[in-house]
């Protein structure tokens, strides 16, 4: 699957060089583990369906009562429809410029908050009715022209993250603090134990740590001594069997969750390694 390099792909000639980005984006199928480089940090004001993020070493899901803000950098979204097969959400793209006018300018917010931390990838939202005017709004900046639209933008950001600011306190000050220090890639094993029990290829994975496939496999190896392939399979199918012995899901419940695309692949794969099918292991759990 291609790389999607976002917010770029989203915008017009017109929209290029403007400090601030808004775009509504709808769409009307699902989205399964879409790889995205965001060139500039994003608050996603989800409006239907849901979402869910992997970034490095953390994974966030959010619904329509909640929005979030993503650091830039490679991630992987799955973007799911809701019952009424829409899919909509409002996205306020910025850069790291832009936070670091915003400390500046209010610095009194950051005075009595120490945070030499890295940034972490998301900061979740729950949303409540200022949010969602405040949603509403940007949409309806979209209809002017482009000078005016820059400049209140460039309002509106100021004003979310000042409410931001007094909804969550020090937590989220401390974030936007951490977000203008240089950016400090997860440890490749952190990246990789925190998703050993996901349904992300070797390939997404790699995609997460910021390397080739190739850089990927060749620093795994001198950690782990092994292939990546085949060990991330031992403990995926390890975990599947102990969940398959509880009884605490059937086999057709179980099998996308640790990355197989069908059930078939799933349970020739893990006869090959317990010499008993997943129906069978999971029949004898109930005896």
């Amino acid at each position: 699957m291609l790389v999607q390099n976002i917010p770029d792909v989203y915008l017009s000639p017109k929209d290029k060089g403007n400090n601030f980005f808004v775009y509504d984006f709808k769409m009307n199928e699902d989205t399964l583990n879409n790889k995205v480089d965001l060139t500039q940090h994003m608050f996603s004001f989800l409006q239907t369906g849901e979402k869910k993020v992997h970034c490095e070493d953390s994974v966030i899901e959010v619904n329509k009562n909640q929005s979030v803000l993503i650091k830039s950098g490679n991630c992987i979204m799955t973007e799911l429809l809701s019952n009424d097969n829409i899919y909509f959400c409002k996205l306020f793209f910025f850069s790291n410029d832009h936070i670091i006018d915003f400390i500046e300018k209010y610095n009194f917010l950051f005075d009595k908050v120490n945070n030499d931390k890295a940034a972490q990838p998301f900061f979740a939202i729950e949303n409540d009715a200022f949010i969602n005017a405040f949603a509403t709004s940007i949409s309806s900046i979209l209809k002017l022209k482009s000078e005016a639209r820059s400049m209140l933008l460039s309002i509106k950001f100021e004003e979310i993250m000042l409410y931001l600011s007094q909804k969550y306190g020090s937590t989220f000050i401390g974030y936007i603090q951490s977000l203008a220090m240089p950016d400090q890639h997860s440890p490749l094993k952190k990246i990789v134990e925190a998703n050993i029990y996901t349904n992300l290829s070797i390939t997404d994975i790699a995609f997460l740590a910021n390397m080739s496939l190739s850089t990927f496999k060749r620093h795994f190896e001198q950690i782990y001594k092994t292939n990546p392939g085949k060990w991330l399979q031992q403990k995926r199918l390890a975990r599947a069997k102990q969940i398959l012995e509880k009884g605490l899901k059937k086999p057709s419940d179980i099998y996308s969750d640790f990355g197989y695309n069908n059930l078939s692949n799933f349970s020739i794969a893990f006869k090959q390694a317990f010499d008993i099918s997943p129906k069978q292991c999971f029949l004898h759990s109930k005896k």
